[in-house]
């Protein structure tokens, strides 16, 4: 199964080291980043979900629950939950979805065969609040993840939900955001009004930072 942006992310009713879960229910009116690991007890990962516990405060910032994944069963996530903790010095404090079956793994298009046949690689969904889709990333199972490209992706979607702009090169939160094209100068000037910068009558920048006159 392919998925794709805007798509409602398929629900699914898994074990996990918080018990069953439902994942539409689970997610309620939240942002909800899923992401999978390849196995239990594997080096990258464990970096991986001890900067996710870490995290906590930022996810929480912006209203996203974290979720991980992996084929393991949910007595090993628990026993590997120690090791996270003694060694990355943060506790997981998220659910971790146990599904040795591959039956979630599977509805994600988790598992790319001609990677491995039976692990999962890195896979990310960010997922909004109607349960669409609205960010994948894949990365293969000898490159951990940027978490910290993953929030700045969300402030970003965030943020032009909101605002209804788009967002440039390397952008930051607090950086110029970029004007739709399909907004004219009369709206761009009714919507904007603290000013913007026109570079090309495609390419206007606005500073939301910027009080209003």
């Amino acid at each position: 199964m392919t998925l794709q942006l805007g798509q409602i992310a398929p629900d699914f009713e898994q074990d996990s080291t918080h018990g069953r879960i439902s994942f539409h229910t689970w997610l309620g009116p939240s942002w909800g980043v899923l992401f999978s690991h390849p196995k239990n007890f594997t080096p990258v990962c464990t970096t991986e979900l001890g900067e996710v516990a870490r995290l906590r405060p930022e996810w929480d910032r912006r209203g996203v629950k974290p979720i991980g994944l992996s084929v393991d069963p949910v007595e090993a996530h628990h026993k590997w939950e120690a090791d996270i903790e003694e060694t990355q010095k943060a506790k997981p404090d998220f659910p971790m979805i146990a599904d040795p079956d591959g039956r979630v793994s599977a509805l994600y298009g988790m598992i790319h065969p001609e990677s491995d046949p039976i692990l999962t690689v890195r896979s990310v969904f960010v997922i909004d609040p109607a349960k669409k889709i609205r960010l994948i990333l894949t990365y293969p199972p000898s490159t951990g993840r940027n978490f910290h490209e993953i929030l700045r992706a969300i402030d970003s979607l965030q943020l032009t939900d909101a605002r209804g702009v788009a967002t440039p090169v390397n952008w930051s939160p607090g950086d110029a955001v970029v004007i739709s094209p399909k907004m004219s100068d009369e709206e761009a000037h009714r919507q904007f009004p603290q000013g913007y910068r026109t570079l090309k009558p495609y390419l206007r920048l606005v500073d939301l930072q910027k009080p209003d006159p």
